[in-house]
């Protein structure tokens, strides 16, 4: 079975997975979330190797697939206050968001490769 979204074909079912969560700062974004609302500026410190640029376009790029919702909230002085939360949608990911971080902790103790460093 093929899936098309906004024009684009998908030959299976893990390549349409992966147009959701694809790419290296997508899961990042989606796992601090799956619990609470952050603000770009707490996503930024939690996540201090992602560009600026990047961080945002990621945000609107998981946004527009419906998986987390921008929220803008009124303040009096700018800057407007933004945060960001997982959608129901977004939601039914938190299981496959949970094994793929337990895969990895996984891969630290089978590939001699990896190195884990101090923050």
């Amino acid at each position: 079975m093929k899936y098309k979204v906004d024009g684009k074909e998908y030959p299976c079912c893990t390549s349409l997975t992966m147009k959701y969560i694809g790419g290296k700062w997508k899961s990042v974004i989606l796992i601090h979330l799956k619990d609470t609302t952050l603000r770009y500026s707490e996503l930024r410190k939690m996540i201090p190797t992602v560009s600026e640029r990047t961080l945002s376009l990621q945000l609107k790029q998981l946004e527009e697939d419906g998986l987390i919702k921008r929220e803008v909230i009124p303040t009096e002085k700018p800057p407007l206050k933004v945060e960001y939360s997982m959608t129901d949608f977004g939601r039914t990911l938190t299981p496959l968001l949970e094994m793929i971080s337990s895969w990895g902790e996984e891969a630290v103790k089978w590939d001699s490769k990896v190195e884990e460093i101090e923050e």
